[in-house]
């Protein structure tokens, strides 16, 4: 039997609040959707607002989907020890910039980067755990599952992905083709397990688990 790694879903602390609080007046940064977004050594960028995609490179050229940055969540060179390592909106975002120092001076706000930090960390061990999967339709599962849990929105039909994937994105996520996708979307979509909206967008169906 499958094992479910869906992140927990108790309520995170408000570390946009928080970051409201402690820097008043700052300007926050836009970014639009697939549009790159620039890292230094010593900064940090929160999500404020929209979906940002974390990834690199492969040497053949293939890209690789590492998470997914939502809400709250920090990203950036100091907390990743992967090169390359590209950040791009997925949505349209807005992002707030923050130096280690400025991490490192403010109690509050180290604690509200770390639980955050940890909010990640769970996911990407449960795309690290989804991957172990030999089967290549009980990786797509896991994934839009996990998708569920850090992007979903209820809908009438179920719950809507946030964000629109592509199947090449998917593909790369789960360590196969874009064929090998739309193959088992289109079987999953059979099934009646997810259904595609008028906008392209995946949506779960109430009862999509793990078989």
């Amino acid at each position: 039997m499958l094992h479910s790694f869906a992140l927990e879903t108790a309520p995170q602390p408000d570390l946009r609040q928080l970051l409201e609080e402690l820097y008043q007046g700052r300007s926050l940064h836009p970014y639009c959707s697939g549009q790159a977004i620039p890292m230094l050594p010593n900064e940090v960028w929160v999500v404020c607002r929209g979906v940002v995609q974390l990834g690199t490179f492969y040497d053949s050229g293939d890209e690789a989907l590492l998470g997914l940055a939502c809400p709250s969540m920090p990203f950036g060179l100091p907390l990743t020890i992967i090169r390359p390592y590209q950040a791009v909106a997925l949505t349209d975002a807005d992002l707030m910039r923050l130096t280690l120092a400025e991490i490192e001076q403010s109690p509050m706000l180290a604690k509200g980067i770390f639980r955050h930090i940890a909010r990640r960390l769970r996911q990407t061990e449960a795309v690290l755990a989804m991957v172990g999967y030999r089967r290549v339709e009980d990786r797509l599962r896991h994934l839009l599952l996990l998708l569920k849990q850090e992007i979903g929105q209820p809908s009438p039909n179920g719950n809507r992905l946030s964000v629109r994937l592509t199947h090449q994105q998917l593909a790369n996520a789960i360590g196969t083709t874009r064929v090998t996708v739309t193959r088992l979307l289109s079987q999953l979509k059979e099934e009646g397990w997810l259904s595609i909206d008028s906008n392209r967008h995946i949506v779960l169906a109430p009862h999509a688990d793990l078989a």
